[in-house]
């Protein structure tokens, strides 16, 4: 134990509640000592150097490849929804609680002088009759005898955001992102949530017309997302043919971690009670373990498109599906043959050459004089692991992470998911890789995560526990230090088997903030 950081017996007490072991949280502080270690970029991944690009005359096949599977009953979605829309909202939070009053005048004066959050709150009035949720703010102002139009034209805004923001109207500050209307369509308006169910339904259905789609959520909001997927899950399914099995899970209070000061020493709220935070997206691993599925796509919360532009967006996941299942297929009957010892120097050199091509993994150079029985152990090592294949988007500047081919301790190089904050920008050679990127990260995943036997893989068996990030954040207006655990698609999946195949930018469409949704494609088709 450290000698520096003593728990009293209400502090144990405390954390074993949480199901967190006391060693577990002595070395979370050692970790908020020393740091992560950055990881070491090797090259950006390109089409032609890890990212691989689906010809025409491919597509076809790899969907009906797919769809012969998902037939089967093999596919569902798991739909990471834990994200608050406070954020999303964050601008008309910050007008909210910064004036007394918002009127027009003086937000158009600030704007003219340039000031960037002015014009954006601008933008935001001037464009809030195409907002799906204005014709709700409108009637929940109108029960209070409040006329939404003569607010605006007056160019009083502070009521209107009140009425947005709070209890008293929408209540959007406090919701799950999930629970925000996005888009409308004649006769109504669908939240993300209801998105993704169309979604589900046109690309992980079943032959008896099942979709299945998980989705981890905040437990405080737990009761009220469920009740309202079982109030509108009806009109889906008969819209969409389909019968819904959905999944709920919450992130695990056992993989929250705990907060210290600047110093590094545990902090505590204002009764004394050590303060602990949930451990970001990279803690989902555990609820994406205890699913036990077999083909799984990861999809965000807020990417989700209008109907408008879904067919692009159901093409290319079955195309991963295809691209997937058909790894899948030759990586099985490899490790067949492998366990059986049925293999032949020709089909060993064939699988080395399967490896390097088609999974962009890289032998030691030791390997090719290797012994016959160190090859066997090598391939067997590299094939029994889940496979994921993520589809890629040119870079256009969104915030975020992309692929790399990333050089480990040993001089070993793979393909992974990096995130800005796991690089060393104080180098030089390694911020000029990172800017020289061409793809980024949209988190459109396809996973398998059933081994060559059909049994469910220890997903936390393939974690680098190494590649958690520390950020500063703020508690009772106090500067703390929180750490994040490997994410889910960087060091949760680092020993993942990982194809990086390059998908239209039309097949993403994130809604981080609420003027995302002036975009034209979250509008409805012209």
């Amino acid at each position: 134990m450290s000698k520096s950081v003593t728990f009293s017996k209400e502090d144990i007490e405390q954390i074993k509640a949480r199901g967190i072991t006391l060693e577990q949280v002595i070395s979370q502080i050692e970790v908020f000592k020393r740091g992560f270690p950055f990881v070491r970029l090797n090259r950006p991944c390109t089409v032609g150097d890890g990212i691989f690009v689906v010809d025409g005359g491919d597509i076809e096949r790899l969907v009906s490849l797919y769809m012969s599977e998902a037939l089967k009953g093999r596919a569902m979605k798991f739909v990471p929804a834990s994200g608050a829309a406070s954020r999303m909202f964050e601008l008309l939070v910050s007008f909210y609680n910064r004036y007394e009053e918002i009127d027009e005048d003086t937000i158009s004066a600030r704007a003219k002088e340039g000031d960037i959050e002015h014009i954006r709150f601008l933008e935001f009035i001037k464009g809030i009759k195409k907002f799906a949720f204005y014709n709700d703010l409108r009637a929940v102002m109108l029960r209070d005898g409040i006329q939404l139009e003569e607010l605006i034209a007056k160019g009083n805004y502070k009521l209107v955001l009140e009425y947005i923001l709070t209890p008293k109207g929408l209540n959007y500050a406090n919701l799950p992102k999930g629970l925000i209307k996005f888009h409308c369509y004649g006769d109504h308006c669908r939240t993300a949530f209801e998105e993704h169910l169309v979604e589900a339904a046109n690309y992980v259905r079943d032959k008896s017309n099942t979709a299945r789609i998980h989705f981890t959520v905040p437990v405080e909001h737990l009761e009220t997302i469920k009740d309202f997927l079982e109030e509108v899950r009806g009109f889906y399914e008969e819209k969409e043919g389909v019968r819904y099995e959905i999944g709920f899970s919450i992130q695990n209070p056992s993989t929250d971690t705990i907060a210290v000061d600047l110093d590094n020493r545990p902090f505590r709220d204002k009764d004394g009670r050590l303060v602990f935070r949930p451990g970001g997206h990279g803690a989902l691993l555990e609820n994406l373990n205890r699913l036990k599925g077999d083909i799984v796509f990861i999809k965000n919360i807020d990417n989700v498109a209008p109907d408008w532009l879904k067919p692009q967006t159901y093409l290319y996941k079955k195309v991963l599906g295809g691209y997937l299942v058909e790894l899948q297929k030759a990586i099985f009957g490899y490790l067949e043959r492998l366990m059986s010892g049925d293999v032949t120097d020709a089909l060993i050199n064939e699988m080395f050459e399967f490896a390097r091509s088609r999974l962009c993994i890289v032998p030691p150079d030791v390997m090719e004089k290797g012994l016959r029985e160190e090859k066997i152990r090598f391939l067997l090592s590299k094939f029994n692991r889940p496979l994921r294949v993520c589809g890629m988007v040119r870079n256009q500047g969104e915030p975020g992470g992309g692929p790399f081919w990333v050089e480990d301790e040993n001089g070993e190089l793979s393909l992974q998911i990096v995130e800005s904050s796991q690089v060393d920008f104080s180098s030089s050679v390694q911020r000029s890789i990172w800017e020289s990127s061409t793809h980024f990260n949209p988190v459109d995943i396809v996973c398998g995560v059933r081994d060559y036997m059909g049994n469910p893989f220890d997903l936390t068996r393939f974690v680098n526990p190494n590649t958690g990030f520390i950020s500063i954040k703020s508690k009772d207006g106090v500067r703390i230090k929180a750490l994040e655990l490997p994410g889910l698609w960087n060091g949760s999946m680092a020993y993942w088997n990982t194809v990086f195949v390059e998908v239209p930018l039309t097949t993403f469409s994130p809604v981080k903030t609420v003027l995302d949704l002036l975009r034209r494609e979250h509008q409805p088709e012209e």
